[in-house]
């Protein structure tokens, strides 16, 4: 059962919906910052020229300082009905001239010949905006800078600022679900390649293992690139597989097809001479067809091993010797063969499968005493450039130089040999190449013939 999740496509416009999120509220929060800046700006202005005309009006006649505010300088700032104006105009010596005389904004007046100084203040528990202008007036008899401070509330600083917030914040909602929109649109197309792939898997049927065949983006080029892998991967098993199960058919056919010719031949003898031998023949038969059935049963595991189990640390000294012990237990007949093991007694450890490794050498020791041995049989383990060796040599004629590589192959057995399944040395290639090592023959004319499992070692794994 393949679970459900959550839709690709959902989940992108989801993160980027957030992301779009994030950013209209960082946008939302800059545009108050601004908006209230601007609103200071132009306020700020509007202040600063009321100062600066009252400050204009600023006189003296060698003994006195006259001051006269002009009725415009209050008529742009009094245009907020919610807003209140405070004002007052000090002379040098801090005397009022006029003005609210409680109005406490501070006069720093070292800093009155650089320009209008604007400040925050409070004034009767509201907080106002105010600013500082001076005037310098010299012919009286304490010279120096009068003051003109006006004041503020911030109530029409504040409806502004939040007009302009609005606009901003229509602005910012409005891209954003453009934005939004043209997200999905983009999502939604740029998962039309999935869909693509979706399409011509569910067109397939079942025994279509084709690579899709689809140019694919690149950013799903190796998900495109893996399934190809994996349909060529599964074609092949499939493959072999179907033929294996052709070949088994036919190699169990032959021999029922005998075992059955027999058995109804025996239910017509009557001499009891030529019951027996018939019997006899039907054991050996049963015989061979249970060996036959055995070795298709070990070829569809190693089959499958080779590509499902992992590999771990194997002794194959050890196992070399376990399975040459249990060969011999198992070996019927009346011929002496002298049978040894020539190798390391410490461990000579591979990554490797240890129960298809068994099996191989199984097959080997097998076709060795079967087909090959006279009087001798051994089994030797060694090392060379890297790989560790594992052969089984006897003193037989061998298998000739045309036909090892037909032997390889299943259901081949070896032209001119007594007769066998052809699966024993097609087991142990095929567990050789598993663990990416190979199968070979030598010929020795003192020693005999040789079959050779060469297998990497832990290092060159």
């Amino acid at each position: 059962m393949i679970l459900r999740g959550s839709s690709l496509f959902a989940r992108l416009v989801a993160v980027l919906a957030l992301v779009l999120a994030v950013g209209a509220g960082l946008l939302l929060v800059a545009a108050w910052a601004s908006a209230r800046l601007a609103a200071d700006e132009a306020y700020d202005r509007l202040l600063v020229g009321a100062a600066l005309q009252i400050a204009e009006t600023i006189a003296s006649d060698g003994r006195e300082i006259s001051v006269d505010p002009p009725f415009s300088a209050f008529e742009t700032l009094g245009l907020s009905p919610r807003d209140r104006i405070f004002y007052k105009v000090v002379d040098p010596a801090d005397r009022l001239l006029t003005g609210d005389a409680d109005l406490a904004v501070p006069v720093d007046r070292t800093r009155l010949a650089a320009g209008p100084v604007l400040l925050d203040a409070e004034h009767r528990g509201q907080a106002v905006r105010a600013v500082v202008a001076g005037r310098y007036v010299p012919d009286v008899a304490q010279a120096g800078f009068a003051a003109v401070v006006v004041a503020q509330t911030r109530e029409a600083r504040g409806g502004l600022a939040r007009a302009l917030t609005v606009k901003a914040s229509l602005m910012v909602l409005a891209m954003s679900a453009l934005a939004l929109g043209a997200v999905a649109v983009a999502v939604r197309a740029a998962l039309r390649p999935l869909r693509a792939i979706e399409g011509v898997l569910a067109a397939r049927g079942p025994n279509d293992l084709q690579p899709l065949g689809l140019a694919a983006p690149r950013e799903i080029h190796l998900l495109v690139a893996s399934i190809d892998h994996f349909m060529g991967r599964l074609s092949g098993h499939v493959g072999v597989m179907k033929r294996f199960i052709a070949d088994a058919a036919h190699q169990i056919r032959t021999p029922l097809t005998a075992l059955a010719a027999q058995l109804d031949l025996l239910s017509r003898e009557t001499d009891e001479g030529r019951r027996r031998d018939q019997l006899a023949r039907i054991r050996v038969r049963t015989a061979e067809l249970g060996h036959l059935t055995n070795q298709l049963l070990n070829h569809a595991m190693v089959i499958h091993r080779a590509r499902s189990v992992a590999f771990d640390p194997v002794d194959v000294a050890g196992l070399a010797r376990r399975t040459l012990i249990e060969a011999v237990q198992q070996q019927t007949g009346d011929r002496a063969v002298d049978v040894g093991y020539e190798g390391p007694e410490e461990a000579v450890t591979i990554p490797g499968d240890a129960i298809a490794l068994r099996e191989a050498v199984s097959n080997l020791i097998h076709n060795a005493y079967k087909h090959g041995a006279r009087r001798r049989l051994t089994v030797r383990v060694g090392r060379e450039r890297g790989r560790v060796l594992l052969a089984v040599e006897d003193d037989g004629p061998g298998i000739p130089t045309g036909e090892w590589a037909r032997v390889r192959e299943p259901f081949r057995a070896a032209a001119g040999g007594a007769v066998g399944s052809g699966l024993g040395l097609s087991i142990a290639a095929e567990v050789a190449a598993a663990h990416g090592g190979e199968m070979r023959f030598e010929t020795h004319s003192e020693r005999g013939f040789s079959v050779i499992l060469c297998l990497p070692d832990g290092a060159e794994a």
